[in-house]
């Protein structure tokens, strides 16, 4: 078998051509994906298909194609099978039903006063309410949701399980607590809330009511991270691309996108990738979202264009959307 990453522990096969999108679509920008309790994969992109449902041998299902969204950003799936949508530019956080019907809003949409300016997370100059820009939702066991609230704001919001909000925390900056663009979120089987706080390239490790646990640093721009049989899985950006004109990687560094899989005591037990040929199979060039079905295959959402697709670094048939399923 070709294409085989990983090690002797985690193997696994990479697929990029997994996803039977319709016919004649490209999917150019995933942006994320979520698995519902009849294991149906749940694709969220950037394009005239927002969400496409796929059976776990790729099989296309559905589409909705009748959203009202102004810039996909994260996609999850409560116990219920309620799919929660996160709209950044359109400062939203949506509910719906497993076929695509609104159940409602968390937000009237306006967008908070944290005194960003034209979607550049290095202006926020301080915390606010909900939402500016948000990123990525998590459901607890009780019903509650934490939403990371990252390019326009630097907190985590929690609303209870009434979709009514309790309390937020989090200031722009890099001292422990602090936040530089948290994107993403994941909670593990004791409760504990883990945040890819991106461009402080670290995981945050928070309680629910917002007690900092610890901090883990060996990753590199962490987008995404997923709990899965007590380990963590985290999709990292890297350096090769997704940064502002004029910034640049620490110096000595050059790693791009890659796969990491850690213990929850924070130790990686497997990594992959590294963005040196990010069209072929296995690697990344720009990172998004991680999710890891009931049997351990690993879906892996990229956002190319937006990274550099649309300038060309990158050039078409790149891949957006891998599988990789466990040997």
């Amino acid at each position: 078998m070709t294409n085989i990453v990983g090690n002797e522990q985690f193997s696994y096969h990479a697929d990029a051509n997994w996803a039977q999108f319709p016919e004649g679509y490209y999917c150019q920008e995933v942006v994320g994906t979520a698995i519902n309790s009849q294991n149906v994969v749940y694709v969220f992109n950037r394009g005239e298909i927002p969400v496409m449902t796929f059976a776990s041998d790729g099989t296309l299902i559905d589409q909705w194609t009748d959203l009202s969204i102004q810039r996909a950003h994260g996609i999850s799936i409560l116990h219920d099978d309620t799919v929660v949508l996160t709209d950044d530019v359109g400062h939203q956080v949506s509910l719906y039903t497993p076929n695509g019907e609104l159940i409602r809003h968390l937000s009237d949409g306006a967008a908070s006063d944290t005194g960003v300016e034209n979607m550049d997370y290095r202006t926020i100059q301080h915390g606010g309410p909900p939402f500016n820009y948000p990123t990525n939702v998590v459901e607890t066991e009780s019903g509650d949701l934490f939403i990371v609230d990252g390019y326009g704001n630097a907190r985590v919001h929690h609303f209870d399980a009434d979709y009514q909000h309790v309390k937020s925390w989090g200031e722009p900056g890099a001292a422990p607590g602090e936040f530089n663009v948290p994107h993403g979120i994941d909670i593990d089987g004791n409760g504990v809330l883990y945040i890819c706080d991106r461009e402080n390239t670290r995981i945050q490790r928070y309680s629910q009511t917002g007690e900092l646990i610890d901090i883990w640093t060996d990753t590199i721009r962490p987008a995404q991270i997923f709990i899965h049989d007590n380990h963590a899985y985290v999709s990292e950006l890297g350096y090769k691309t997704g940064m502002f004109a004029g910034d640049t990687p620490p110096a000595g560094v050059t790693t791009g996108g890659r796969c990491s899989i850690y213990d929850l005591d924070g130790n990686v037990v497997c990594r992959w990738g590294g963005g040196e040929d990010p069209c072929a199979p296995g690697d990344f060039y720009a990172p998004h979202d991680i999710t890891v079905d009931r049997d351990g295959n690993i879906y892996y959402a990229e956002v190319v264009w937006s990274a550099g697709g649309r300038h060309e670094e990158v050039m078409k048939p790149y891949h957006t959307l891998q599988k990789f399923t466990r040997v």
